[in-house]
C-alpha cells in the first residue's frame, strides 16, 4: 500500500487513530486503575501499605527513567515498530499480572507493564505527526489530551465497577483483548514509510538517563516526606555526579538522548517550559483539593470524585475546540488565554467560601479545566511541529517528560507545603502557589509569539 506524503487518506487515517488512542487509553488508565485495589492487594499478599504503594510507583517509575531511551530508538528504528512491541509488551506483563500469585511476581510484571506503557507512550504523539495532514496535526493531539484528561479521571471509577463484579485479577486481564485489537489495527493501518536519523543507540546514555531521573525522583521524594537529612544529601551528591556526566555526553552527541539539539528551537524550548509549569500547578491543585473536600468540608471518597469531575469534563470538551483553532490562531495567544483562564479557576478556587456549596466547587473547577484544554492542545501542537520530522519521537518524549516531571514536582510540592502550613491553610496556599506557575506559564507562552508558527512554516 502506498504511502502519502501528508498524512494517511480517510478512513484508513481513523483506524490508526483507534489503535494510537486505544494503547494511549490503557497506558494511562494502568496507571491510577489500582489504585483502589491497593488495599485488597495488601491483605491478600500479606504486605504492609507502604509496601503495596510500589504496584503503583513500579510502573510509574520505569517510565519516568525510560521514556527519552525509547523515543530514541523510535527515531532511530521507526515508530511503528516501537509501539507495536510496546503492545505486545504490554499485553504479555498485563497477561502476567492478572495471573500473578504473589507481591513480587505482579511488581515484577508492573515493571514489564511500565516499560510496555513506555514504549507506547514515547512515540505515540510523534505518530500522529504521520497519520494526519500537518496543518490538521492539532486535531490529533487534541484527541490525545482528551483521552489523557478522560483516563486519569476514569481509572478509579473504571476500578470499583470492575471489583463490583469480580476480582482485582480482572483488573489488567482485561488490557489483554484490548491490546490484541490494539496491535491488530496497529499493524494493519499505521504508516510503514517514516523518516529515520542514522545513529547507533547509545546504551551508556540509556543507563546514565536512567539513574539520573530516577535519582531525581528520589531525591524530591526524600526532600518532600524529611528523610533522613544524611540519605537525601547522598542521593543528591549521586545525581550531580551522575547528571553532570550525562548532560556533558548529551552535549556532544549529534542526535542526543536527551535533546539539547532541539531545545536550542526557541519555540520548541518555550513550549517544554511552559508545559513542566502548567502540570506543575494543575498537580498542586489536584493533589491538594481532595484533602480540603473532606478534611475541611467532610466529603466523602465518592463525593470527592464527583466534585473533582468536572475538570476532565470541561477539558474533554475544550480541547477539540483548541484543536481546530491553532489552525487559526497563533499558539502563543491560544496558550496565554488558557493560561489565564486556567490561573482565574485556581484563584476561584483559592477564594472559596467558608461553606461552599457543590455549584461554588464546580464551576471553578469547570474553569480550570476549560483553560487547561484551551492551553494544552496548542502547546503540545507547537512541541511536535517544531521538531525536524526525523526527530518526531525525541520531541513525543520531551513531551511526556515535560508532563511527567510537572507533574512530579507538583506532587513534592504539595507534601512540602503541607508540612509547612497549618491543615486548615495548606490546600489555599497550595492553590495559590498554583496560580503563580499557572502565570509564569502563560508569560512563557506570550513569549513564543516573537517565533513564527511551525504549521504556518
Amino acid at each position: 500500500m502506498a504511502e502519502p506524503a501528508d498524512g494517511l487518506p480517510l478512513p484508513r487515517r481513523l483506524w490508526a487513530v483507534m489503535a494510537a488512542a486505544l494503547a494511549l487509553i490503557m497506558s494511562v488508565i494502568d496507571g491510577t486503575i489500582v489504585n483502589v485495589a491497593l488495599p485488597t492487594l495488601a491483605d491478600q499478599f500479606g504486605v504492609s501499605p507502604s509496601s503495596a504503594i510500589w504496584i503503583v510507583n513500579a510502573y510509574q517509575l520505569v517510565i519516568t527513567i525510560s521514556l527519552l531511551s525509547f523515543s530514541l530508538l523510535g527515531d532511530i528504528y521507526g515508530y511503528r515498530r516501537i509501539f507495536l512491541s510496546g503492545i505486545v509488551a504490554f499485553g504479555v506483563s498485563s497477561l502476567a499480572c492478572a495471573l500473578s500469585r504473589s507481591f513480587w511476581m505482579l511488581t515484577a510484571a508492573r515493571v514489564l507493564q511500565g516499560f510496555g506503557a513506555s514504549a507506547i507512550t514515547s512515540v505515540n504523539t510523534a505518530q500522529l505527526r504521520t497519520i494526519y495532514p500537518r496543518r490538521q496535526i492539532g486535531r490529533g493531539l487534541s484527541i490525545n489530551a482528551m483521552i489523557v484528561a478522560v483516563s486519569i479521571a476514569a481509572g478509579p471509577s473504571l476500578a470499583s465497577a470492575i471489583l463490583s463484579v469480580g476480582t482485582w485479577p480482572w483488573l489488567f486481564a482485561l488490557n489483554v483483548p484490548l491490546a490484541v485489537a490494539a496491535w491488530v489495527m496497529g499493524y494493519r493501518f499505521l504508516p510503514k514509510k517514516e523518516e529515520r536519523i542514522q545513529a547507533r543507540f547509545d546504551k551508556v546514555s540509556a543507563v546514565a538517563n536512567a539513574l539520573t531521573f530516577g535519582l531525581l525522583i528520589y531525591t524530591l521524594e526524600g526532600v518532600a516526606h524529611h528523610e533522613n537529612r544524611l540519605y537525601v544529601v547522598v542521593q543528591l551528591l549521586l545525581l550531580l555526579a551522575v547528571g553532570t556526566f550525562y548532560v556533558r555526553r548529551q552535549l556532544r552527541m549529534e542526535n542526543p538522548m536527551l535533546p539539547f539539539d532541539l531545545m536550542r528551537i526557541p519555540i520548541f524550548s518555550l513550549s517544554v517550559l511552559t508545559s513542566v509549569c502548567s502540570f506543575t500547578a494543575q498537580m498542586l491543585a489536584m493533589v491538594s483539593l481532595p484533602f480540603f473536600f473532606q478534611n475541611t468540608l467532610g466529603r466523602s471518597a465518592v463525593e470527592i470524585g464527583l466534585l473533582l469531575t468536572p475538570w476532565p469534563i470541561a477539558t474533554l470538551v475544550t480541547a477539540p475546540v483548541a484543536g481546530i483553532l491553532v489552525e487559526r490562531i497563533h499558539p502563543g495567544i491560544l496558550g496565554s488565554i488558557g493560561m489565564a483562564i486556567f490561573a482565574a479557576g485556581l484563584g476561584l478556587l483559592a477564594a472559596l467560601p467558608d461553606v461552599p456549596t457543590n455549584l461554588d466547587i464546580v464551576w471553578r473547577l469547570l474553569l480550570c479545566g476549560m483553560g487547561f484544554g484551551l492551553f494544552q492542545t496548542p502547546n503540545n501542537t507547537t512541541l511536535i511541529s517544531s521538531a525536524p520530522l526525523n526527530r518526531s519521537g525525541s520531541a513525543s518524549g520531551m513531551l511526556g517528560m515535560a508532563r511527567l516531571l510537572g507533574q512530579t514536582l507538583g506532587t513534592t510540592l504539595v507534601a512540602l507545603l503541607f508540612g509547612m502550613v497549618v491543615q486548615e491553610r495548606s490546600t489555599h496556599v497550595c492553590l495559590l502557589c498554583g496560580v503563580a506557575f499557572a502565570v509564569v506559564a502563560g508569560i512563557v507562552s506570550s513569549l513564543r509569539l516573537s517565533q513564527a508558527a511551525p504549521l504556518r512554516n
